[in-house]
């Protein structure tokens, strides 16, 4: 009996490491498909070309789990099917993409809400107003205009990417996912095993308010990654070197 039992988990376990997701970067430049205006990119030069460019993000590739379902369906199709280092295009119809507009999300709001969180509105300005984000159109005559759209809503995308091999070392793959969902590796350490991760946390990390949600997402992707049900972080704290604190004790020479 007691044999029986364990077959079926063992089967479980197998299956799960043969589901385990891949990690490849991704290289893209995103277009409106109507006049091919460039509205995203991993690429520093293809944004300075577009007139694009944004001297506070970082352009890099981007770290990418396939089968992970952050991007429109059919991007993550042609991904999952792509030649790694071919430059691949594809066209997503707007249904396919973020859809088409709404004129219901398109809303009008007295200046004042806006001088209340010391916002001056203008056309293009991107606000949060409560729990929803959207673009000033119109801002006169005390009454502003705020289009609750997504950006890309009523548009049909084009998107020409190249993705890499996968990788395959283990904790290149925990480093990027740290990268991804946290922004730096730095000062991290990974212990990897079939059965579970375990993550030492840096020392930085103890007191980033991010880390604490950061977290969540970061199980999420490593079970994900390594097929593995346990993931532990492990926290050092370790006190003062004895030498060091004797420094400090130690009188200053006059």
């Amino acid at each position: 009996m007691a044999e029986n039992d364990a077959k079926p988990k063992a089967e479980k376990k197998t299956a799960d490491k043969k589901d385990a997701k891949k990690i490849v970067q991704l290289r893209y430049c995103a277009y409106f498909a109507e006049d091919m205006k460039l509205f995203d990119t991993t690429e520093e030069d293809k944004a300075k070309e577009a007139g694009a460019f944004d001297e506070k993000f970082t352009y890099k590739p981007m770290v990418y789990i396939t089968g992970s379902n952050m991007l429109f369906p059919a991007l993550e199709k042609a991904i999952g099917d792509a030649e790694p280092g071919k430059v691949t295009e594809i066209t997503i119809p707007c249904e396919e993409a973020a859809g088409p507009r709404d004129p219901k999300l398109i809303e009008m709001y007295r200046d004042k809400e806006f001088y209340k969180q010391e916002i001056n509105p203008f056309p293009g300005l991107r606000v949060t107003l409560g729990d929803r984000t959207g673009t000033v159109m119109t801002a006169a005559a005390g009454r502003v205009k705020v289009d609750f759209n997504s950006p890309l809503a009523g548009h049909d995308l084009v998107y020409r990417f190249s993705v890499s091999d996968p990788i395959e070392d283990s904790t290149e793959k925990a480093k990027a996912i740290l990268e991804t969902e946290f922004g730096t590796s730095d000062g991290f350490a990974f212990d990897i095993s079939k059965d579970k991760v375990s993550i030492t946390v840096s020392d930085m990390a103890k007191f980033n308010q991010n880390w604490v949600m950061a977290r969540f997402k970061i199980v999420s992707d490593m079970r994900s990654v390594f097929g593995v049900d346990r993931v532990e972080f492990v926290e050092v704290w370790a006190s003062a070197k004895k030498e060091d604190k004797e420094e400090k004790d130690s009188p200053a020479e006059e």
